[in-house]
C-alpha cells in the first residue's frame, strides 16, 4: 500500500537516477544534435546522417522516459493525497503504483546496460548438444521461448539459418533479434542450457538429461567499422536445409563463410538470393569479430574460441527440470521459479534482469 515512506523512496532513487543518467548534460546534448540536423550539408552524407539521427533519438528517450517517470511520482502524489480523504480511490491508486513501479525499475534496468554494444540488436544462436533427437528437440523448445520473449518486448526477429534434426527439432538456428538493447538483455544466455524430463520420445518413458548451447553476441551496425582482409576468408555453397521454398535442395542459394585467423564459421540461408546470403554472413561475421573486441576492451574473456564451453555436465549456465519437479535455475544468480511453462512461454525477464543485477554489483564492488 503506498505511503509516505514509499514516496519518498521514489523520488530518492529519480534523484539517483538523475545523476546516473546524466539528464542535464544529455538534453544540452540533444540541443546541440538538433541544430547541426538544420544544417543545409546535414544529409549531403546520408549514412552519416542516419547515425546522427538516430544517436539524437535515443538521447531523446532516455530523457523522455525520465521524466516519465517523474510525472508518475507527481501523479501518484497528487492521487495520494485525495485517497487520505476518500479511500474509494484505493484501486486507482494501486494501479498508478503498480504502474510507475514496474516503468521505474524497467529504466533502472536498462540503465545498468551501458557497456559499449549493449544498445545494439542481436544475434541468437542456439545448437543442440549431444543426445541426437532429445537434443535437438530442446534446442527448438528453447527457440520458441526466445521468439516468444522477443514477441513480448516487440523486437522483430529474422531466421538467418535453419537446420532441421534427423529425426525432430532443429541441430541449429540462427536468429536476428532486432530491437533497442536485445543485445543488453540476452547476452548473459551466453551458456549452455540444461533440461531434464520424461522423454516423449521414451516409450519407457525414463527421464532424460538434454543439453544445448546458446550463444548470442551484438549485431554491428553501420556506425561500426570492422575491417576485414579478402584473404582471410573462403565461402561455400550448398542447398538450403531447412523450410523453405522450391528451390530448397535444388539450388545452392545457402552460404558458408569461413574467417581463418579466428576459425569462425558464418552460415546463412535467409533468402533465396545467395549475394543477400552472402551480405547478411559478412554483417555477422563482423558482428562476431566486434564482440571479440568489446570483449578484449572490457577484459571479460579473451577470444571467443576461449570462452566456447563443451555440451556437456557441469558447464550449463540453467537448469530446466520437469521431473519428478517443476523447476528452473539460473547456476550463476540462484534466481529459480516453479512456473516452468511460464518461462517456456517467453517469461524469462526475472533471468535476465537478475543477470544484470549480479554483474552490475560485481562491476561496482570492484570499483570500491
Amino acid at each position: 500500500m503506498v505511503n509516505q515512506d514509499i514516496l519518498s523512496q521514489y523520488k530518492k532513487r529519480v534523484q539517483k537516477l538523475h545523476r546516473h543518467l546524466a539528464i542535464d548534460q544529455k538534453k544540452v546534448a540533444i540541443v546541440n544534435s538538433e541544430e547541426k540536423t538544420l544544417a543545409p550539408d546535414f544529409w549531403n552524407d546520408p549514412k552519416a546522417a542516419e547515425i546522427h539521427v538516430k544517436e539524437l533519438n535515443q538521447l531523446k528517450a532516455w530523457v523522455k522516459d525520465y521524466e516519465d517517470i517523474v510525472q508518475g511520482i507527481d501523479d501518484l502524489e497528487v492521487l495520494f493525497d485525495f485517497y487520505k480523504e476518500d479511500n474509494s480511490l484505493e484501486e486507482e491508486l494501486n494501479e498508478q503504483h503498480e504502474m510507475l513501479k514496474t516503468n521505474l525499475e524497467e529504466i533502472e534496468f536498462k540503465n545498468m546496460l551501458s557497456e559499449e554494444g549493449d544498445n545494439l540488436s542481436a544475434v541468437l544462436q542456439i545448437t543442440a548438444g549431444a543426445g541426437g533427437t532429445e537434443s535437438c528437440d530442446w534446442a527448438q523448445m528453447l527457440m520458441r521461448m526466445y521468439v516468444m520473449y522477443a514477441e513480448k518486448k516487440d523486437f522483430k526477429i529474422k531466421e538467418l539459418n535453419y537446420q532441421d534434426g534427423d529425426v525432430a527439432g532443429i541441430k541449429t538456428v540462427t536468429l536476428e533479434i532486432d530491437g533497442e538493447f536485445a543485445f543488453g538483455w540476452l547476452k548473459g544466455e551466453n551458456g549452455v542450457h540444461r533440461l531434464v524430463r520424461i522423454s516423449p520420445f521414451d516409450s519407457n518413458a525414463k527421464r532424460h538429461t538434454s543439453f544445448a548451447s546458446v550463444y548470442v553476441y551484438p549485431l554491428a551496425d553501420d556506425s561500426i567499422e570492422i575491417a576485414i582482409n579478402p584473404s582471410d576468408i573462403t565461402w561455400e555453397t550448398m542447398r538450403a536445409s531447412g523450410a523453405g521454398g522450391q528451390n530448397v535442395n535444388k539450388v545452392e542459394t545457402a552460404v558458408r563463410l569461413r574467417h581463418h585467423p579466428t576459425g569462425i564459421i558464418i552460415e546463412n540461408s535467409e533468402t533465396r538470393s545467395q549475394l543477400d546470403n552472402k551480405t547478411k554472413a559478412m554483417q555477422l561475421l563482423k558482428s562476431q569479430l566486434y564482440e571479440i573486441e568489446l570483449k578484449k576492451q572490457q577484459a571479460m574473456r579473451a577470444e571467443i574460441e576461449a570462452s566456447k564451453m563443451k555440451i556437456e555436465w557441469g558447464s550449463q549456465i540453467r537448469n530446466y527440470v520437469m521431473h519428478p519437479y517443476k523447476l528452473v535455475k539460473d547456476v550463476r544468480t540462484g534466481e529459480e521459479t516453479g512456473n516452468v511453462d511460464a518461462v517456456m512461454n517467453g517469461q524469462i525477464d526475472p533471468f535476465l534482469k537478475s543477470y544484470l543485477m549480479a554483474t552490475g554489483q560485481k562491476e561496482e564492488s570492484s570499483d570500491l
